[in-house]
């Protein structure tokens, strides 16, 4: 007989250890350009953050992966060099890209909601998609947002011109999404973190 204890979501020692990992990959994940300069495309890096985050929620679940990646703004807000650039601080808030971090935690609990509803491979594939459009659609906005109200934007800086400097990472995050939501579903498999429906 089921208990009621193992129907909610509990803290395992494990579940820390694996939040904190997910919150280390999309540290050295940010950081990638620091290694290979050229992957920044108008004001926008090329990172992993993104896929870190997408996995974190398909590993971990909606509460878990959020949390992780919550953990990793907060280190960022802190001051530790932990964002793209090794830049860190709360005026990072600021930032024409922040929104593509700020919507780690919700892309995280959507992804995970959805895998833990729908337990199967097109469901995480699915998940890891919408997750990683959300991305796209909401740190766009905040890009073109922040540009327009208070970052300074280019002469000329249009929306249309936001979109555009996305067009290089896009094929590089919505493929990797792909192979997040299958590698998910077979780490599941063997790791067992979600409950089984």
């Amino acid at each position: 007989m089921e208990t009621v204890s193992s129907t909610k979501t509990s803290w395992r020692t494990i579940d820390l250890v694996y939040s904190g990992l997910f919150a280390s990959l999309m540290m050295v994940g940010a950081n990638i350009t620091s290694f290979a300069p050229f992957l920044t495309v108008g004001g926008v890096p090329i990172t992993l953050q993104t896929f870190f985050a997408v996995l974190a929620g398909l590993v971990l679940g909606k509460k878990k992966g959020a949390i992780a990646c919550a953990v990793y703004i907060l280190i960022g807000l802190a001051g530790a060099p932990v964002f793209a650039k090794f830049s860190g601080g709360f005026s990072m808030i600021l930032a024409p890209t922040f929104g593509f971090i700020i919507t780690f935690v919700l892309i995280a609990y959507i992804a995970g909601w959805i895998v833990e509803k729908f337990q199967t491979r097109t469901a995480y594939i699915a998940a890891a998609l919408l997750a990683t459009f959300l991305n796209y659609v909401l740190g766009t906005n905040w890009m073109y947002a922040a540009y327009t109200l208070w970052a300074g934007a280019l002469e000329g800086f249009t929306y249309g011109m936001a979109w555009l400097w996305m067009i290089p990472p896009m094929p590089k995050d919505f493929l990797l999404a792909i192979f997040a939501g299958i590698f998910a579903y077979r780490l599941q498999k063997t790791l067992k973190i979600l409950p089984v429906k």
